[in-house]
């Protein structure tokens, strides 16, 4: 039964820091490096929450990894930011990765369409 309250301790705490950090990037971040609309997909802190891994989408932006080192740089000013908002004995240490589903299954769906078209061309020369 602790391991399953601890779970959904685990999934407040990521949803929380998920949408605190969402608000502070968006809002009260001011690194030039930091470019584009950035999304946050994903939080995962550790069982002990030291730490949190944070994955990013990112659109329109200048360059990714500039993007990605500017969040780096700034994860010391999110934290802080982070201690003020949310009520916690620890304030996890965070970790700034790129998620690339979405390019992942823009490419899937890009193959498809491709696949697609040369079915239909198939069909066309066999009627």
């Amino acid at each position: 039964m602790q391991r399953n309250n601890n779970s959904h301790k685990l999934d407040r705490v990521n949803e929380e820091l998920k949408r605190e950090i969402s608000n502070i990037i968006n809002y009260k971040l001011k690194n030039s490096k930091v470019t584009g609309m950035i999304s946050i997909t994903k939080v995962k802190v550790t069982p002990d929450l030291r730490y949190a891994r944070v994955w990013i989408s990112v659109l329109n932006c200048k360059n990714k990894k500039d993007t990605l080192f500017g969040l780096k740089q700034s994860s010391g000013f999110i934290r802080s930011e982070i201690a003020h908002k949310i009520n916690m004995r620890i304030t996890p240490e965070l970790v700034f990765e790129f998620d690339d589903t979405m390019e992942y299954g823009e490419r899937i769906d890009t193959i498809l369409n491709d696949i697609m078209k040369d079915v239909k061309k198939e069909d066309g020369k066999d009627t």
